[in-house]
């Protein structure tokens, strides 16, 4: 079974996360960490994720606009890292970019930039990964929420059972002649 198919099986549908967005091998095997009955765990990590790439997007503004390319670099290589953790192609593709424009070198890591260059492409690249990671998050959002969706519902029939099964049990009445129905204690 692939890893999409899996996650499809688990959750009941991840057709929002595009394997173009998101690395469903890396995905599924974070979603395997989660307990049967809840997804908390593999959201706790998405969400912090969330949080350091919006950090580090503003880390990066400022390094753009003082024109410190070592941190570029590094922040870049930070952000991959993350990236790659919760298997956000794009954003991880991009920073890889970031890290080696940070050092003045192509998108390969081998040939050579001059710092302009280099520049233009830093910041060609950075206003890019913002669109790709609002859309990675779109999607991951969407996910999360069909989640807590099917929980709520689970939840809910489970209640409807309970009332059910509470119909079913013989309510006292003490104008009843009925054997079955037994006098409160």
């Amino acid at each position: 079974m692939s890893s999409e198919a899996g996650v499809d099986a688990a959750s009941g549908s991840a057709g929002d996360l595009s394997p173009l967005i998101i690395d469903m091998d890396i995905f599924s095997q974070l979603l395997e960490m989660d307990d049967e009955d809840d997804r908390e765990f593999s959201k706790s990590i998405v969400w912090n994720y969330f949080d350091q790439a919006i950090t580090t997007f503003k880390e990066m503004d400022v390094a753009l606009d003082t024109k410190n390319l070592t941190e570029l670099s590094t922040l870049g290589h930070f952000l991959k890292g993350s990236s790659a953790a919760v298997g956000v192609i794009k954003v991880r593709d991009s920073c890889e970019h970031m890290q080696h424009y940070g050092k003045c070198h192509g998108e390969d890591g081998i040939s050579d930039l001059t710092e302009d260059e280099a520049l233009k492409k830093l910041t060609a690249t950075l206003r890019d990964v913002k669109v790709q990671y609002r859309e990675a998050a779109k999607a991951l959002k969407a996910f999360y929420d069909e989640q807590d969706a099917e929980e709520a519902n689970e939840a809910n029939d489970d209640d409807d059972d309970d009332e059910e099964q509470q119909q079913d049990v013989p309510k006292h009445d003490a104008e009843s002649n009925d054997p079955d129905v037994a006098p409160p204690a």
